[in-house]
Protein backbone atom coordinates (compact mmCIF):
# COMPACT_ATOMS: atom_id res chain seq x y z
CA UNK A 1 0.00 0.00 0.00
CA UNK A 2 1.57 3.40 -0.78
CA UNK A 3 1.62 5.71 2.38
CA UNK A 4 1.73 8.96 0.88
CA UNK A 5 0.13 10.13 -2.28
CA UNK A 6 1.03 13.46 -3.55
CA UNK A 7 0.88 15.84 -6.66
CA UNK A 8 2.34 18.94 -8.01
CA UNK A 9 4.87 20.36 -10.23
CA UNK A 10 8.34 19.14 -10.15
CA UNK A 11 10.33 22.74 -11.40
CA UNK A 12 13.86 23.22 -12.55
CA UNK A 13 15.45 26.06 -10.50
CA UNK A 14 18.54 28.17 -10.84
CA UNK A 15 20.04 29.55 -7.47
CA UNK A 16 22.67 32.46 -7.94
CA UNK A 17 23.28 36.02 -6.25
CA UNK A 18 22.02 39.05 -7.76
CA UNK A 19 21.85 37.53 -11.70
CA UNK A 20 22.84 41.14 -13.41
CA UNK A 21 26.56 40.82 -11.73
CA UNK A 22 26.88 36.88 -11.05
CA UNK A 23 28.89 34.88 -13.52
CA UNK A 24 28.13 31.22 -11.62
CA UNK A 25 24.64 29.52 -10.91
CA UNK A 26 23.66 26.12 -9.13
CA UNK A 27 20.91 23.83 -10.90
CA UNK A 28 18.76 21.87 -9.26
CA UNK A 29 14.83 20.57 -9.18
CA UNK A 30 12.54 21.60 -6.90
CA UNK A 31 8.73 21.82 -5.91
CA UNK A 32 6.90 21.44 -2.13
CA UNK A 33 5.41 18.01 -3.16
CA UNK A 34 8.69 17.48 -4.80
CA UNK A 35 10.75 17.57 -1.70
CA UNK A 36 7.83 16.45 0.81
CA UNK A 37 8.15 12.93 -1.39
CA UNK A 38 11.91 12.78 -1.17
CA UNK A 39 11.92 13.12 2.36
CA UNK A 40 9.16 10.89 3.24
CA UNK A 41 11.07 8.23 0.46
CA UNK A 42 14.60 8.85 2.45
CA UNK A 43 13.00 7.83 5.58
CA UNK A 44 11.25 4.09 4.10
CA UNK A 45 7.92 5.07 3.21
CA UNK A 46 6.02 4.43 0.26
CA UNK A 47 5.22 7.68 -1.36
CA UNK A 48 3.86 8.47 -4.90
CA UNK A 49 4.12 11.31 -7.05
CA UNK A 50 1.83 12.49 -9.55
CA UNK A 51 2.99 15.20 -12.00
CA UNK A 52 3.61 16.95 -15.26
CA UNK A 53 7.20 17.29 -17.38
CA UNK A 54 8.11 18.64 -20.59
CA UNK A 55 10.02 16.59 -22.92
CA UNK A 56 13.14 18.43 -21.79
CA UNK A 57 16.55 17.85 -19.93
CA UNK A 58 14.84 19.63 -16.74
CA UNK A 59 11.90 17.39 -17.40
CA UNK A 60 14.04 13.84 -17.36
CA UNK A 61 16.22 15.28 -14.13
CA UNK A 62 13.38 15.63 -12.54
CA UNK A 63 12.10 12.08 -12.97
CA UNK A 64 15.82 10.68 -12.69
CA UNK A 65 15.91 12.22 -9.07
CA UNK A 66 12.25 11.58 -8.07
CA UNK A 67 13.23 7.40 -9.47
CA UNK A 68 16.73 7.46 -7.69
CA UNK A 69 15.17 8.53 -4.85
CA UNK A 70 12.66 5.88 -4.46
CA UNK A 71 9.54 7.69 -5.49
CA UNK A 72 6.79 6.12 -7.15
CA UNK A 73 6.91 7.65 -10.43
CA UNK A 74 4.17 5.57 -12.39
CA UNK A 75 1.79 8.31 -12.66
CA UNK A 76 4.16 11.25 -14.27
CA UNK A 77 3.52 12.09 -17.59
CA UNK A 78 5.80 13.57 -20.28
CA UNK A 79 4.02 16.30 -22.29
CA UNK A 80 5.46 16.40 -25.74
CA UNK A 81 6.23 19.62 -27.16
CA UNK A 82 5.75 21.32 -23.75
CA UNK A 83 8.71 23.11 -21.10
CA UNK A 84 8.88 22.36 -17.52
CA UNK A 85 8.38 25.20 -15.35
CA UNK A 86 11.52 26.71 -14.04
CA UNK A 87 12.28 29.77 -11.26
CA UNK A 88 15.15 31.72 -10.63
CA UNK A 89 16.10 32.50 -7.47
CA UNK A 90 18.75 35.37 -6.38
CA UNK A 91 20.05 35.19 -3.18
CA UNK A 92 20.34 39.06 -1.60
CA UNK A 93 22.64 39.93 1.53
CA UNK A 94 20.32 40.70 4.86
CA UNK A 95 17.38 40.30 2.55
CA UNK A 96 14.72 37.56 1.62
CA UNK A 97 15.52 35.76 -1.39
CA UNK A 98 14.04 37.16 -4.88
CA UNK A 99 12.41 34.59 -6.83
CA UNK A 100 11.18 34.99 -10.51
CA UNK A 101 8.60 32.10 -11.97
CA UNK A 102 9.09 30.76 -15.30
CA UNK A 103 5.87 28.71 -15.39
CA UNK A 104 3.36 30.16 -17.69
CA UNK A 105 1.87 27.18 -19.60
CA UNK A 106 4.71 25.10 -18.61
CA UNK A 107 3.76 21.23 -18.66
CA UNK A 108 3.22 20.99 -14.79
CA UNK A 109 0.34 23.44 -15.06
CA UNK A 110 -1.60 21.37 -17.52
CA UNK A 111 -2.49 18.96 -15.01
CA UNK A 112 -5.72 18.03 -15.22
CA UNK A 113 -8.76 15.97 -13.64
CA UNK A 114 -8.66 13.19 -16.07
CA UNK A 115 -4.81 12.51 -15.15
CA UNK A 116 -5.91 11.69 -11.56
CA UNK A 117 -5.62 7.76 -10.77
CA UNK A 118 -8.80 7.76 -8.35
CA UNK A 119 -8.09 4.07 -7.53
CA UNK A 120 -4.51 4.41 -6.44
CA UNK A 121 -5.46 7.64 -4.41
CA UNK A 122 -8.13 4.95 -2.53
CA UNK A 123 -5.79 2.93 -1.93
CA UNK A 124 -3.03 4.78 -0.15
CA UNK A 125 -3.06 5.43 3.36
CA UNK A 126 -2.69 9.40 2.99
CA UNK A 127 -3.32 11.97 0.26
CA UNK A 128 -1.11 15.25 0.38
CA UNK A 129 -1.87 18.57 -1.33
CA UNK A 130 -0.52 21.97 -1.55
CA UNK A 131 -1.95 25.85 -2.73
CA UNK A 132 1.19 25.62 -4.63
CA UNK A 133 -0.57 23.13 -6.98
CA UNK A 134 -4.08 24.75 -6.45
CA UNK A 135 -2.65 28.12 -7.98
CA UNK A 136 -1.32 26.60 -11.13
CA UNK A 137 -4.41 26.53 -13.13
CA UNK A 138 -7.61 25.82 -13.32
CA UNK A 139 -7.10 22.61 -14.52
CA UNK A 140 -4.75 21.80 -11.77
CA UNK A 141 -7.18 22.98 -9.06
CA UNK A 142 -9.77 20.85 -10.37
CA UNK A 143 -7.57 18.29 -10.42
CA UNK A 144 -6.50 18.46 -6.45
CA UNK A 145 -10.54 18.80 -5.94
CA UNK A 146 -10.77 15.59 -7.99
CA UNK A 147 -8.06 13.73 -5.75
CA UNK A 148 -9.73 14.89 -2.74
CA UNK A 149 -12.88 13.93 -3.24
CA UNK A 150 -11.81 10.79 -4.10
CA UNK A 151 -9.57 10.44 -0.99
CA UNK A 152 -12.84 11.63 0.86
CA UNK A 153 -15.17 8.53 -0.66
CA UNK A 154 -12.44 6.29 0.72
CA UNK A 155 -11.96 7.52 3.95
CA UNK A 156 -8.21 8.36 3.37
CA UNK A 157 -6.17 10.59 5.40
CA UNK A 158 -6.02 14.59 4.01
CA UNK A 159 -2.87 16.50 4.72
CA UNK A 160 -3.28 20.26 2.95
CA UNK A 161 -0.27 22.13 3.08
CA UNK A 162 -1.50 25.91 2.63
CA UNK A 163 1.79 26.99 1.19
CA UNK A 164 0.28 31.01 -0.02
CA UNK A 165 2.29 31.96 -3.20
CA UNK A 166 0.77 35.58 -4.16
CA UNK A 167 2.28 35.34 -7.65
CA UNK A 168 -0.31 32.68 -8.48
CA UNK A 169 -3.52 34.09 -7.75
CA UNK A 170 -5.51 36.46 -9.22
CA UNK A 171 -6.60 38.21 -5.97
CA UNK A 172 -6.40 37.35 -2.00
CA UNK A 173 -9.92 37.05 -2.20
CA UNK A 174 -9.73 34.28 -4.63
CA UNK A 175 -7.27 32.41 -2.28
CA UNK A 176 -9.03 32.91 0.67
CA UNK A 177 -11.75 31.03 -0.94
CA UNK A 178 -9.50 28.01 -2.24
CA UNK A 179 -7.25 27.77 0.28
CA UNK A 180 -10.06 27.55 2.77
CA UNK A 181 -12.34 24.94 0.57
CA UNK A 182 -9.13 22.82 0.61
CA UNK A 183 -8.10 23.45 4.61
CA UNK A 184 -11.62 22.50 5.87
CA UNK A 185 -11.60 19.39 3.23
CA UNK A 186 -8.47 18.00 5.24
CA UNK A 187 -7.90 16.20 8.48
CA UNK A 188 -4.00 17.38 9.16
CA UNK A 189 -3.47 21.33 8.25
CA UNK A 190 -0.06 23.19 7.99
CA UNK A 191 0.11 26.50 7.67
CA UNK A 192 2.80 29.66 8.43
CA UNK A 193 1.88 32.12 11.15
CA UNK A 194 1.25 34.60 8.70
CA UNK A 195 -1.34 32.16 6.73
CA UNK A 196 -4.07 31.80 9.43
CA UNK A 197 -6.56 34.48 8.45
CA UNK A 198 -6.18 32.94 4.87
CA UNK A 199 -7.89 29.62 6.42
CA UNK A 200 -9.85 31.29 9.33
CA UNK A 201 -12.63 28.49 8.82
CA UNK A 202 -10.62 25.37 8.94
CA UNK A 203 -9.24 26.26 12.39
CA UNK A 204 -11.24 24.20 14.04
CA UNK A 205 -10.57 22.44 17.52
CA UNK A 206 -11.42 19.21 15.83
CA UNK A 207 -8.51 19.38 12.92
CA UNK A 208 -5.16 18.88 13.30
CA UNK A 209 -3.38 22.30 12.63
CA UNK A 210 0.33 22.40 12.57
CA UNK A 211 1.85 26.67 12.51
CA UNK A 212 5.75 26.13 11.50
CA UNK A 213 6.99 29.70 12.39
CA UNK A 214 10.27 28.81 10.91
CA UNK A 215 13.58 29.85 13.12
CA UNK A 216 10.99 30.49 16.43
CA UNK A 217 9.71 26.60 16.28
CA UNK A 218 6.43 25.01 15.60
CA UNK A 219 3.34 24.39 17.07
CA UNK A 220 0.53 21.79 17.06
CA UNK A 221 -2.89 21.76 18.64
CA UNK A 222 -4.05 17.99 18.39
CA UNK A 223 -6.66 16.40 20.27
CA UNK A 224 -7.91 19.71 21.99
CA UNK A 225 -4.49 20.29 23.57
CA UNK A 226 -1.73 22.51 22.31
CA UNK A 227 2.47 21.16 21.78
CA UNK A 228 5.30 23.22 20.70
CA UNK A 229 8.52 22.66 19.53
CA UNK A 230 12.27 25.30 19.85
CA UNK A 231 13.54 26.51 16.60
CA UNK A 232 16.91 25.63 14.46
CA UNK A 233 19.95 25.65 16.33
CA UNK A 234 22.13 24.83 13.16
CA UNK A 235 24.27 26.98 10.96
CA UNK A 236 21.38 27.97 8.13
CA UNK A 237 22.57 28.24 5.19
CA UNK A 238 19.23 28.36 2.37
CA UNK A 239 15.95 28.55 4.29
CA UNK A 240 14.33 27.22 0.79
CA UNK A 241 12.38 23.48 1.15
CA UNK A 242 12.33 23.87 5.14
CA UNK A 243 8.28 23.90 5.40
CA UNK A 244 8.07 21.28 3.07
CA UNK A 245 11.01 19.37 5.24
CA UNK A 246 9.35 20.10 8.30
CA UNK A 247 6.06 18.58 6.70
CA UNK A 248 7.27 15.59 5.82
CA UNK A 249 8.64 14.53 9.31
CA UNK A 250 5.39 15.32 10.66
CA UNK A 251 3.69 13.17 8.36
CA UNK A 252 6.64 10.44 8.71
CA UNK A 253 5.95 10.61 12.62
CA UNK A 254 2.36 9.80 12.27
CA UNK A 255 2.88 7.33 10.30
CA UNK A 256 4.56 5.77 12.47
CA UNK A 257 2.06 5.97 15.23
CA UNK A 258 4.27 8.42 17.27
CA UNK A 259 2.57 11.38 19.83
CA UNK A 260 1.77 14.56 18.68
CA UNK A 261 5.17 15.92 20.22
CA UNK A 262 7.51 13.48 18.80
CA UNK A 263 5.37 14.63 15.53
CA UNK A 264 6.79 17.69 15.99
CA UNK A 265 10.44 16.73 17.08
CA UNK A 266 10.82 14.72 13.69
CA UNK A 267 9.51 17.86 11.66
CA UNK A 268 11.90 19.98 13.36
CA UNK A 269 14.90 17.51 12.73
CA UNK A 270 13.97 17.71 8.85
CA UNK A 271 13.83 20.84 8.73
CA UNK A 272 17.01 21.86 10.54
CA UNK A 273 18.39 19.40 8.36
CA UNK A 274 16.53 20.98 5.27
CA UNK A 275 18.40 24.46 5.72
CA UNK A 276 22.10 23.59 6.06
CA UNK A 277 22.00 22.65 2.51
CA UNK A 278 21.80 24.83 -0.59
CA UNK A 279 19.64 22.64 -1.72
CA UNK A 280 15.57 22.14 -1.14
CA UNK A 281 15.69 18.23 -0.58
CA UNK A 282 19.76 16.90 -1.01
CA UNK A 283 20.61 17.30 2.38
CA UNK A 284 17.64 15.76 3.97
CA UNK A 285 18.37 12.52 6.04
CA UNK A 286 17.07 8.92 5.58
CA UNK A 287 15.95 6.89 8.80
CA UNK A 288 19.24 5.68 9.65
CA UNK A 289 20.77 9.66 10.56
CA UNK A 290 17.67 10.32 12.36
Amino acid sequence: MTDVYTLGEPLGIVASGRVRHESEARLDVCGPEFTLAVALARLGHQCAYLGKVGDDELGARAITVLKGEGVDVADVRVSEGLRTGLLLRETRVAQEHKVSYYRAGSAGSRLAPGNVPIDRIGASKMLHVTGVTAGLSRDALEAVRVAVSAAKNAEVMISFSVEYVPELWPSVREAEEVLGELACDSHLLFLRQDELDLVKPALTPEREVVVDRGAKGATVRADRMRYDVSGWQVPVVDTAGAGEAFAAGYISAALDGLTPQERLHRGALLSAAAVTSVSDWQGLPDRAEL
